[in-house]
């Protein structure tokens, strides 16, 4: 093969390589800046494609919040000296006859230990009879003990103590240092004093999020708000169940960044920004800044007011765009949240597809190079 000849050969291949890699595409992370907006509503798609400003931030950047209900807040701290059925109690009688009804020959007074109040909240007392003891303080007990036995023993003296019982206690399971079933006592009547009795939470406390369920009512709030925002230290009651998670939300990050997975939320409030930092940020060898995009399944509520169209019905694709190189672009990204299943994608910046299709072309004259050389 003459030199000529063997040009020409390399001139048509690289153009057959050429044309081919354009017809075929080269190996890329995902669609093009170009492709994603094809698939606005403005073109043929299906999804709204916003570019993020002040507007945009204001109606979409907002990070949904845990709170109790009202029923919850509302509800008083039940005293703890308050009788509950299953609590148990300790009674101690005294007698100022030598012959009495219950107190031992020789002695001045008797003790009845773990007297246990019965599912209808009454406890038995010989001579006294069923004496109602649930709703009471162990002050009223006291009284009502006092004027059943004062018929049949006179001036009887009675000390009535409340011992942690079954009557009021909670459960406290998940991410605390010692789960385990705790009595609602005078130093534990709040969900945060209950919460330090069984050792604090034992992972991250800005993603610790607290579930209460009392009856079929069930409410959550983030653990860091119980300190913040005191009004979320609800009272207990007994039955209470408390269960402490790691917040469950994620997104996915794709295309030109430091890696590609699904990450898990480390605050509660996560910017487009600091999700992009959390992955490694930006690939500095192949990423597009003006491609930065976040897709996301927005509510009928919202996606009306983004694109000011009342007559959108349903959940609604979203594409938001951040160009990291305009003025505000930090800004925009900085106050931008990001929100459970939103995916992160950036996209490859234009000069990394030419810079695949010179390497495509340089490998492939290579190789021909080499068999010529064989060859000859």
């Amino acid at each position: 093969m003459t030199p000529r000849t063997a040009r020409m050969v390399r001139g048509l291949v690289a153009l057959a390589v050429a044309g081919l890699l354009v017809s075929c595409g080269l190996p890329r992370s995902g669609p093009t800046r170009g492709e994603i907006f094809a698939g606005s509503v403005l073109r043929e798609g299906d999804a709204f494609v916003l570019t993020v400003d002040d507007r945009v931030n204001a109606i979409a950047g907002v990070a949904p919040a845990l709170a109790f209900s009202e029923t919850f807040r509302s509800a008083g701290i039940v005293g703890s000296d308050t009788i509950q059925p299953g609590d148990m109690l300790a009674l101690t009688i005294w007698e100022n006859v030598d012959d009495g009804l219950l107190v031992p020959t020789g002695q001045n007074a008797t003790r009845l230990e773990e007297v246990q109040v019965d599912g209808q909240g009454f406890i038995f007392v010989p001579y006294a009879g069923r004496v109602r003891a649930a709703g009471n303080s162990p002050e009223a007990v006291r009284d009502l003990i006092t004027q059943h036995l004062s018929d049949q023993t006179p001036d009887p003296q009675v000390q009535v103590a409340r011992l942690a019982g079954d009557g009021q206690t909670v459960s406290v399971v998940g991410a605390v240092v010692a789960q385990g079933v705790y009595p609602i006592e005078r130093p534990t009547r709040t969900l945060s004093a209950m919460l330090a009795r069984a050792g604090g939470v034992n992972i991250n406390p800005e993603v610790a999020q607290v579930t209460l369920t009392r009856g079929n009512q069930t409410g959550s709030i983030w653990f860091e708000d119980l300190y913040d925002h005191p009004g979320h230290d609800v009272a207990l009651r007994g039955g209470d169940r408390i269960m402490v998670q790691r917040d469950t939300r994620s997104f996915t990050v794709l295309g030109a960044t430091g890696t590609q997975n699904r990450v898990p939320f480390e605050s509660q409030a996560l910017s487009a920004i600091e999700a992009i930092a959390s992955v490694g940020g930006l690939a500095p060898a192949s990423a597009d800044p003006t491609g930065v995009f976040v897709f996301r399944n927005e509510p009928e509520p919202i996606a009306r007011q983004l694109v000011g169209n009342d007559t959108l019905t349903g959940t609604q694709r979203v594409v938001y765009v951040l160009d990291l190189t305009r003025p505000n672009g930090m800004f925009m990204a900085r106050d931008f949240n990001i929100r459970d299943g939103d995916t992160v994608y950036v996209t490859e910046a234009p000069y990394t597809q030419f810079s695949k299709i010179i390497a495509a072309l340089t490998g492939t004259l290579a190789a021909i190079d080499a068999t010529r050389t064989q060859i000859e």
